[in-house]
């Protein structure tokens, strides 16, 4: 376990990564971990197979710095996904320091997270990839079993940190959860946030 260490829940590494967490190679540095309890959530079948190894930011740098001239060559470097990274925020801040400015890490999030942990992230996040569901109140509850307002908080947050073309917001369309007029209505409430950039997509249910 942790026993208070700077320390990642590591589930896996998936190297060699194009166009999937921005641009140029990537690596998804995938962590256990998260606040909300989604339906279709991925991340609790892969928690039903393995069991988290806990990493150091040296250990987490010798594994991944094979890759580093892919990662200097392309603009990419490390994506943190899980689970939610940003619960994380200190390992990837003690990362940042061990990798330097050379990688791109981004961060995969729901940003339902206390703000401390955001605000932690920032100066060592380049790129937020914010999977934010709905911001409808009750069909983002219904999804995921918990309340939207930490994530608004974290939006206004984020929005005042950080330039506009750091972020992509993901915004799905959820079967039997939500619809299309929903998904625009979302957009049209980031939009007025001072977001620019999203992804939509629909989520495949196995």
């Amino acid at each position: 376990m942790n026993n208070g260490e700077n320390l990642y829940p590591l589930l896996q590494l998936e190297r060699l990564r194009m166009e999937t967490d921005g641009p140029g190679v990537t690596t998804l540095v995938a962590g256990a971990g998260c606040p909300l309890k989604c339906v279709y959530c991925l991340n609790k079948r892969i928690l039903k197979e393995k069991t988290p190894e806990w990493v150091t930011p040296d250990e987490l740098f010798r594994r991944t710095c094979i890759d580093d001239l892919y990662f200097q060559a392309t603009g990419g470097g490390l994506c943190f996904g899980g689970g939610e990274s940003l619960l994380h925020a200190r390992f990837i801040s003690a990362f940042r320091e061990k990798c330097g400015d050379a990688w791109k890490l981004t961060a995969e999030t729901s940003l339902h997270v206390p703000a401390v942990q955001l605000k932690t992230a920032i100066g060592a996040v380049d790129h937020y990839l914010v999977d934010i569901k709905t911001l409808d109140p009750d069909i983002y509850r219904k999804y995921t079993g918990a309340d939207l307002d930490p994530v608004l908080h974290n939006l206004k947050l984020l929005a005042g940190a950080v330039l506009p073309e750091r972020v992509t917001v993901r915004i799905p369309l959820i079967p039997s959860y939500n619809d299309e007029a929903d998904r625009r209505r979302s957009e049209g409430l980031l939009a007025a946030m001072g977001f620019t950039t999203f992804d939509f997509f629909t989520y495949r249910i196995l």
